[in-house]
């Protein structure tokens, strides 16, 4: 009887920042990275998979996703805080940054739509 071993997986996230603005000049703001983790594969020697196996088998996944998003959003707003606070030391509250944009109001009206009046 032989059995089989299942390569290992891996569930990964690359994160790669193409769009870095002209006043970033911070390594990490443009670095790339990557994480991931190991996956138990889903295998047993006859080849047979319960429904037990396959239940722990998803929430092995759920965990790992959920602790991948929680490293990559722990990254990204490590680097955002990084960013902002080199951002603020350059320039100040309600001036235009180098791209002609309000600092201070985008951060104001982050994720909100904003209707301006032609009046």
């Amino acid at each position: 009887m032989s059995t089989s071993t299942a390569p290992a997986a891996h569930l990964k996230a690359t994160y790669a920042n193409f769009h870095s603005t002209s006043t970033s000049d911070s390594p990490l703001a443009t670095q790339p990275f990557e994480i991931s983790t190991p996956l138990e594969p889903l295998s047993t020697p006859n080849g047979t998979i319960t429904t037990e196996q396959k239940t722990a088998y998803l929430r092995s996944l759920r965990a790992a996703v959920s602790d991948l998003q929680s490293r990559v959003n722990s990254e990204l707003t490590g680097r955002m805080e990084d960013e902002a606070s080199r951002l603020s030391s350059g320039t100040t509250a309600g001036k235009k940054g180098s791209k002609g944009v309000d600092e201070v109001a985008e951060e104001e009206n982050y994720g909100e739509e904003v209707v301006e009046d032609d009046e």
